[in-house]
């Protein structure tokens, strides 16, 4: 099955709305609403290594989709490494605080508490924040997710970015890894389910298999398939994708 890199560049229609939940110019989150405006909440966080140079807008085809079949989506903007701001411990700060805000201001269109979907870094993200006391959600599905950040720094994934974003190693900075790793907190109290496909070369599918073996957490694992294709609705996977997300 080829990968679906293309997806990155798809064009999509523009998001619905358009809200802040901080100062910054990059706490934002675009909503898609379904043909009726309100639905099951779904709150996406995007990938891109926790890099500057990969924003949410290429989740547009993604959440375009989802909002065709029903779903309320929201997606957060964060800062990310190679900004001001961004890494630890502000990208974890943002989330956390566009999570909390979602349900106030999502409450016209969606009343149950979220769903929260990652991809790849935002895999990571979504696991991270469903161990924080104060979370408000239904469940996680982590969609090739960095579910294990030690293993992504001794891999090395993409040029060192578990590194970049925790500013330093699991034996320089230990404490920051004991906070931010959701293979080392608690397993979280929602529903996690987890997609990887074997031949995904960006997050080796070992990275979630470890976390599953970790947290007895369900791991679906999806033959051929490679690290785009999860987020991609014209993929042969998308199904899969959709029959992961509890309604």
């Amino acid at each position: 099955m080829p990968d679906s890199r293309e997806v990155l560049a798809r064009p999509a229609p523009p998001p619905d709305l358009t809200l802040p939940y901080g100062p910054h110019r990059d706490h934002v989150i675009d909503v898609r609403l379904p043909a009726g405006a309100s639905g099951p909440l779904v709150v996406m966080l995007h990938g891109g290594f926790w890099r500057s140079a990969y924003d949410r807008t290429h989740t547009g085809p993604l959440t375009s989709a989802l909002a065709a079949a029903g779903y309320v989506v929201a997606t957060p903007e964060f800062r990310r490494t190679g900004q001001e701001g961004g890494g630890w411990p502000g990208t974890f700060d943002d989330v956390a605080a566009a999570l909390d805000a979602v349900p106030g201001l999502l409450a016209p269109y969606a009343l149950d508490p979220p769903l929260v979907v990652g991809h790849s870094a935002g895999g990571h993200l979504a696991l991270w924040a469903a161990t924080r006391p104060e979370a408000r959600m239904s469940a996680v599905v982590s969609l090739a997710g960095c579910a294990d950040l030690v293993m992504c720094s001794t891999l090395d994934l993409d040029d060192g970015a578990t590194d970049l974003l925790l500013g330093g190693t699991p034996d320089t900075v230990p404490d920051r890894y004991a906070l931010a790793d959701p293979a080392r907190l608690p397993t979280p109290a929602v529903p996690v389910t987890l997609l990887h496909g074997t031949a995904d070369e960006r997050v080796p599918i070992a990275v979630s298999r470890s976390y599953a073996e970790r947290t007895g957490a369900p791991l679906r694992e999806l033959p051929g398939t490679g690290h785009f294709a999860l987020i991609d609705p014209l993929s042969p996977v998308w199904p899969r994708v959709l029959e992961a997300l509890p309604r």
